[in-house]
């Protein structure tokens, strides 16, 4: 009986320990995997064009220089915000990493002096809101 009793208290340790590594490595995967950032702009009055000349532009070639892959742009259909919003998808390889790209948009002499040059007459942009999201298991994206 004793026998039967380690080899099974093993067996139970044994399991428990892969559980654990499997959890782990598949927290680990989420944590460091691909994540997609939803951003949503709302501009000034009358600087929606403005938004979209900075992105076109200019922005999208600085993302790319800092490792920001654009997966699209989207301009809504209700009334209410077509006038004045633009919504995009932006890829990054970990959180980390998008983390790091925005701190150096965010540092880059161009992107700086291209900001000021878009401000200049005032602020185009009155809001942004933000999201980072993981691509389920079944999406196209994953």
């Amino acid at each position: 009986m004793g026998k039967i009793s380690k080899i099974v208290g093993f067996s139970l340790l044994s399991l428990m320990i892969g559980l654990g590594a499997g959890i782990f490595a598949s927290s680990s995967a989420q944590e460091d995997g691909k994540v997609f950032e939803l951003r949503i702009y709302t501009a000034t009055p009358g600087n929606l064009d403005n938004l979209h000349a900075r992105f076109r532009d200019h922005t999208i070639r600085i993302f790319g220089n800092h490792g920001m892959k654009v997966v699209g742009f989207w301009s809504p259909l209700s009334e209410e915000e077509a006038g004045d919003t633009l919504i995009y998808v932006l890829e990054h390889a970990s959180q980390q990493a998008a983390n790091a790209s925005w701190q150096a948009f965010g540092q880059d002499p161009e992107w700086k002096s291209v900001s000021d040059a878009s401000n200049a007459n005032g602020p185009i942009l009155a809001g942004v809101e933000r999201r980072y999201m993981l691509a389920t298991d079944y999406s196209p994206l994953q």
